[in-house]
């Protein structure tokens, strides 16, 4: 029956209608029998060989799993063999009897013998004498085949006992057990399973159906109850193992998406009698939004064992290339390019962020063209096994701490404005797409190599009284601008709010990792916007998920990743090779030498402004102070516009509000500005509280 509109007729017209208005109401034709198809066809091809057989990470972890368990049961039975044979030797006499008993019946056809009982009671002469002479073939043969064996092992043990008298012992040991084997009771045999799977249950497809049921949306209840294909739900591909663990693609019904099944995951795993952190249901990025990827692992994420950092031992990074970092629940390599990206990692406390941010910044330190810039505001150390490769570090939240790290970021934000000025210069056919390249990058007499700047608990530096303004200000800039002249900037938060985490810098980001969090507002500040309603949610890891990242922004689609573990002895080795790398290169500056930032900051900005505003101006619009500014001093107030006073004063105490001045044509009107009189009272508190200091 052909589809129509509500209201329509099922048939299409058999005669043409000549082309006359519609009335309302008349029934319209939907479906449109010479409507041609879409014309694209795909096919799916099933692999000639197993996954686990294609991938080395797979291979290692089947081969070794069979391995282990096949080396326990041999140890598990080897120990035990004296016993096993006492009771097999015990059970020998029960096992005679039987072969004596079966050999009996097997000779003289007396499995036959109720059907030649049946003839016999039907009277049917024929069948009997039928059944008959089959039983004397089959008793004549039999027979010959007993006497045969008796004569041959007789003379076989004779001429053993003659001969070889040892092998007559082995083999009469050999039969006594195999009697005994036989004597066995059924429900009790001497020799049981050495490993007991009595924990996890075979993913099935009764299973997963029962599962998806239990968590309670109508729709796929309807489709279970009613067979599934009547509402779209069906397997697509058989369940089969992945990695350490189970998976099962299938299409649910119609208007549900995978998401709505990651919402009720806790009661997912509940039907399928998992704990948490084994099920993990995903969608497919190469199909429809319909089909669902459900994963279910052996052992929850947090207690499987995971490979080791393949660079934990040997090898060089390339910042424009994709690094392995961590891995996925199946334990498959996860990837990450850290250039022309800003980074976000957040997460509560003691949930591995700063452990995420260190390693990211030992991938940066395996590229010996890379600046590293390290700053730890927790001030315990965490970062301190980076320190013979950081051209800049610092451990603390004291003001002469964030004052290094104010001094730093100038001197980041002048070689940020260089890098520009040396972009923009150079021909098209070496800079195509106005952004630094591998082969700039490798350009020593460029200057363009990569720069890493990473900042751990940076809600410390941004909320600080006095500088927290320009340092945030800074930080932006190297957010938005700085991916594409090959500076990378990693900011690390236990506290992922707006306040501690600027929105110019966080709407920026490209690559976020969240761990841990407690509610939507935090998940959102870290993986954007609409993460949480759309099912990207890190409320649902545990407290022992630590490690346990959701990622965004590397691929279409965020991911799950375990980053890689390394304790502070691995990566102190890791740093030991990498500044290996870099003495070869001829890269190793700053911190690294001894040597600390220029003091950019030497120069008294209040008493700057009294330069520039004359005694006789009583008020002065901001603008016109920042331009003043920039003449006065054009290395260290370039670029600066009326927020940036406005901020950079806002520690000192001085207020901008609107004051009252002069156009240049002489018209008369209100703007954002400073009086005088009030940079003059902050430059005496200052110098009273440095006095009293």
């Amino acid at each position: 029956m052909t589809d129509t509109l509500i209201g329509a007729t099922t048939e299409a017209p058999s005669t043409p209608v000549p082309d006359v208005p519609e009335q309302a109401g008349t029934p319209v034709p939907v479906d449109n029998p010479k409507l041609p198809a879409p014309g694209v066809t795909t096919e799916k091809r099933k692999p000639i060989l197993p996954a686990w057989l294609k991938d080395r990470r797979d291979f290692a972890a089947t081969t070794q799993h069979t391995a282990s368990r096949l080396g326990y049961a041999s140890l598990f039975h080897g120990v035990r063999l004296p016993w096993y044979a006492l009771q097999l030797t015990a059970m020998f006499p029960r096992g005679a009897c039987r072969f004596v008993v079966e050999t009996n019946r097997w000779v003289w056809d007396r499995e036959a013998a109720p059907l030649r009982a049946h003839a016999v009671r039907e009277e049917d002469a024929a069948e009997y004498l039928t059944l008959a002479r089959l039983r004397g073939n089959r008793v004549r043969l039999r027979g010959l085949v007993a006497v045969v064996g008796l004569v041959f092992g007789v003379g076989f043990a004779l001429w053993l006992y003659v001969m070889a008298p040892a092998y007559l012992y082995v083999f009469a040991a050999g039969a006594v057990l195999t009697c005994g084997y036989f004597g066995q009771q059924p429900d009790a045999p001497v020799i049981g399973p050495a490993v007991m799977r009595t924990e996890l249950q075979k993913l099935t497809g009764t299973i997963v159906l029962r599962a998806l049921e239990s968590i309670g949306n109508p729709r796929i209840t309807a489709a279970v109850k009613k067979g599934g294909d009547m509402n779209g739900m069906r397997f697509t591909s058989e369940i089969t193992r992945d990695g350490p663990g189970y998976r099962a693609d299938l299409d649910l019904p119609y208007g549900v998406t995978p998401e709505d099944v990651m919402e009720e995951r806790q009661a997912l795993a509940s039907g399928l009698r998992r704990k948490l952190g084994c099920v993990w249901p995903s969608g497919d990025p190469d199909e429809h939004e319909g089909r669902l990827i459900l994963w279910v692992g052996d052992k929850p994420m947090n207690e499987t064992t995971k490979p080791a950092w393949p660079l934990l031992k040997d090898g060089q990074v390339d910042l424009f290339q994709p690094v392995v970092f961590g891995n996925d629940q199946r334990m498959r390599d996860i990837v990450v390019t850290l250039m022309f990206a800003s980074v976000v990692i957040g997460s509560i406390p003691r949930m591995g962020k700063t452990f995420l941010l260190r390693l990211l910044l030992l991938i940066a330190a395996l590229d010996p063209r890379a600046e590293l810039y390290a700053f730890d505001f927790k001030g315990t150390g965490d970062l301190r096994p980076l320190e013979p490769v950081c051209h800049r570090y610092r451990a603390g939240e004291d003001d002469d701490d964030v004052l290094y790290v104010l001094q730093s970021m100038r001197e980041l934000r002048e070689e940020l404005r260089r890098r520009a000025k040396v972009i923009r210069n150079l021909p098209s056919h070496r800079c195509p797409e106005s952004k630094v390249t591998p082969a700039l990058a490798s350009d020593k007499s460029l200057g363009l190599h990569p720069i890493v700047v990473g900042f751990d608990e940076c809600q410390v530096p941004f909320e600080h009284e006095k500088y927290g303004a320009e340092l945030e200000s800074i930080c932006t800039d190297v957010a938005k601008r700085g991916p594409a002249l090959g500076i990378v900037g990693m900011f690390a938060t236990q506290r992922p709010d707006a306040k501690s985490l600027p929105p110019g810098i966080s709407a920026n980001a490209v690559l976020r990792f969240c761990l841990k969090v407690m509610g939507h507002t935090a998940n959102d500040m870290v993986l954007g916007t609409g993460a949480y309603k759309a099912g990207i949610r890190a409320t649902m890891f545990t407290r022992s998920d630590r490690g346990i990242c959701w990622m965004s922004g590397e691929g279409d689609d965020p991911l799950i990743v375990a980053s890689a573990f390394v304790d502070a002895p691995g990566a102190e080795k890791v740093v030991a090779r990498a500044r290996q790398l870099r003495e070869d290169y001829g890269n190793v500056t700053g911190h690294a030498l001894g040597q600390g930032p220029s003091d950019t900051a030497s120069h008294d900005l209040l008493g700057d402004i009294l330069k520039v505003v004359a005694a006789d101006e009583e008020q002065v619009w901001n603008e016109r102070v920042a331009a003043r500014l920039a003449e006065l001093r054009p290395d260290v107030y370039a670029g600066w516009k009326a927020e940036n006073v406005t901020t950079a004063l806002k520690p000192w105490g001085v207020k901008a509000d609107q004051v009252w001045g002069t156009t240049d044509d002489g018209e008369g009107k209100n703007r954002r500005g400073i009086k005088r009189a009030d940079v003059a009272a902050a430059i005496t508190r200052r110098d009273a509280d440095r006095a009293a200091a």
